[in-house]
């Protein structure tokens, strides 16, 4: 018969509706580390191992209960094994206590999907730990980090497993309850993104749904002004993703969210210019530029890490160039100095932004050479904002340049 601690961790994945391959990915979600194998999950239940104290502390994090419980139930399992023997008759006491531990994560299985089960573990409260809910927030933040780099198809999982984390500790949060729900909307933030690179509309927009529910619960007005600037880029029409800046330039205004306001504006300017409303959109321009002058991308929020110069940049020259302004060319030259020899983080981006803008303002030499540039960074990490410009590119090249321009063509397909 297994030994009473091992059947727990067993209730604990099954009632977080998880296989064991889920569990561990769930695990290494939490520490950072892929450390955590399907196998392993299986000797722990089936008590031929048993997790070290640093592990327990990602198994209690990952399954929502608290580590305290488990360091001290680990230890009797311990002193059992040296033992040699392990008592098939459990008293009441054990029975109790397992069964409290496992209803931690019985209501996240109640729903199929990640999003479903955030929303239906924000109205819960109990209590975790200071070092599993600081493990959570901290890998929420570096998964932002991380997207810099990653393809979406390598992110999705991990930023998935990493939510289901966070929402297994929600319903035992406690103390912790708003910097976990604000770590886990920040975190659902991403997954929207990320499927909504992937193509997945849907499935993005009940993200983004949930990223607002997180905010408005934790009264953290500047979590839906992730959201709705995230969502922006897949709204239906152009009025609704002005909508969507607008109310996000309000949600981030105050100390604090420089970085975040020069991004809704910036975003809100680019909307503007493409429907033509030249004052609206030289105006949101004009405040986007003046907050980032304020601001410090690498010390604020994990989320707008990757609002760097150059992607500041960027929307000036897709604000310029989409408004036929002289400045483009000024821009240009600044973005081109800029930028350098390296490609940094969301280059492809910002090269897109900078090709269009210099074969928009008759620089066809430079223009081609930065169009091959970005043909090469976006193949290298392929998402939706790339395969965009890649058409917009495609457009301005010159008839010289055809084979590129029909290269271009199909990877925007």
């Amino acid at each position: 018969m297994p030994d009473p601690f091992a059947d727990l961790l067993l209730r604990l994945r099954q009632e977080a509706g998880r296989t064991q391959e889920e569990h561990a990915d769930a695990i290494n979600a939490v520490s950072g580390r892929d450390t955590m194998t399907r196998r392993e999950i299986s000797r722990y239940e089936k008590f031929e191992n048993i997790p070290t104290n640093h592990t327990l502390a990602h198994i209690a994090a990952a399954s929502g209960v608290p580590l305290e419980v488990l360091l001290r139930e680990a230890k009797k399992a311990r002193s059992r094994k040296r033992r040699g023997s392990v008592h098939e008759d459990e008293d009441q006491d054990d029975v109790k206590r397992r069964a409290l531990l496992g209803s931690a994560a019985i209501g996240v299985s109640a729903a199929a999907e990640p999003w479903g089960r955030l929303a239906f573990a924000l109205g819960k409260g109990a209590k975790i730990d200071t070092p599993s809910a600081i493990a959570l927030i901290d890998r929420a933040a570096d998964l932002h980090v991380q997207e810099l780099n990653l393809s979406a198809r390598r992110l999705q999982s991990t930023v998935e497993s990493h939510l289901d984390a966070i929402t297994a500790a929600l319903p035992r949060a406690g103390d912790h309850e708003r910097a976990l729900t604000i770590a886990a909307g920040e975190t659902a933030a991403l997954a929207g993104w990320v499927a909504w690179d992937l193509g997945e509309r849907d499935k993005a927009d009940a993200y983004y749904k949930v990223t607002s529910e997180c905010a408005k619960s934790a009264w953290h007005p500047p979590l839906r002004a992730l959201a709705l600037t995230y969502a922006s880029y897949g709204a239906a029409t152009p009025q609704e993703k002005l909508e969507f800046l607008s109310q996000a330039a309000k949600d981030v205004r105050g100390h604090g969210n420089a970085t975040a306001a020069a991004w809704a504006l910036g975003r809100h300017a680019e909307e503007a210019a493409a429907v033509g409303n030249d004052n609206q959109a030289l105006r949101a321009l004009d405040q986007a530029l003046f907050a980032y002058d304020f601001a410090d991308h690498t010390t604020k929020q994990a989320w707008v890490r990757f609002v760097t110069p150059y992607r500041m940049d960027s929307l000036a020259l897709s604000v310029y160039g989409q408004l036929g302004r002289p400045e483009l060319t000024t821009t240009a030259e600044t973005a081109v100095d800029r930028l350098g020899d390296e490609l940094p983080d969301g280059g492809v981006v910002v090269l897109g932004d900078l090709a269009s803008a210099l074969l928009r303002g008759g620089d066809t030499d430079q223009g081609v050479y930065v169009s091959r540039q970005f043909t090469a960074a976006s193949q290298a990490k392929p998402n939706t904002m790339g395969k965009e410009r890649a058409a917009q590119i495609a457009a301005r090249l010159p008839d010289s340049e055809r084979e590129l321009a029909l290269h271009l063509r199909q990877f925007a397909v």
